[in-house]
């Protein structure tokens, strides 16, 4: 983690490609345990701790409210989906369309935030040359 104001926006971007990161391992164990009886399905949160650190402060600009986050609160959630019931006689909780269906526009948000803090740092090689 970088440690000065110009990083800001690229320290938050890091936390959500990895919370991006993690919840694609989390979707990947959920298709792993299809199968398995009992199983209950994971989940990761991430929006909502970052909603929160960015405050709900209508008239102020994006990067105001970055420059306020406190980047240790910053972190994924993960919790077990109890109220996702299921409708097997097994008690396996995972509908293997909505998990592979997550998966790829997980993939995708990951892609894009990775290609996001490239492009930061090619703003801020540009500035520097």
């Amino acid at each position: 983690m970088l440690t000065s104001n110009a990083f800001n926006y690229v320290n938050v971007l890091d936390k959500a490609a990895d919370a991006s990161w993690t919840r694609k391992s989390v979707i990947d164990n959920n298709i792993a345990n299809v199968d398995t009886p009992g199983y209950k399905r994971q989940e990761v949160d991430f929006e909502s701790v970052l909603k929160r650190e960015l405050g709900d402060y209508k008239y102020e600009s994006l990067n105001s409210k970055i420059n306020h986050v406190n980047l240790s609160n910053l972190h994924a959630d993960t919790y077990t989906d109890y109220a996702n019931y299921s409708y097997r006689m097994d008690g396996n909780n995972v509908d293997i369309d909505v998990e592979e269906t997550e998966l790829a526009s997980e993939q995708i948000k990951y892609e894009a935030l990775t290609s996001s803090i490239s492009s930061e740092f090619a703003r801020m090689k540009a500035v520097i040359s």
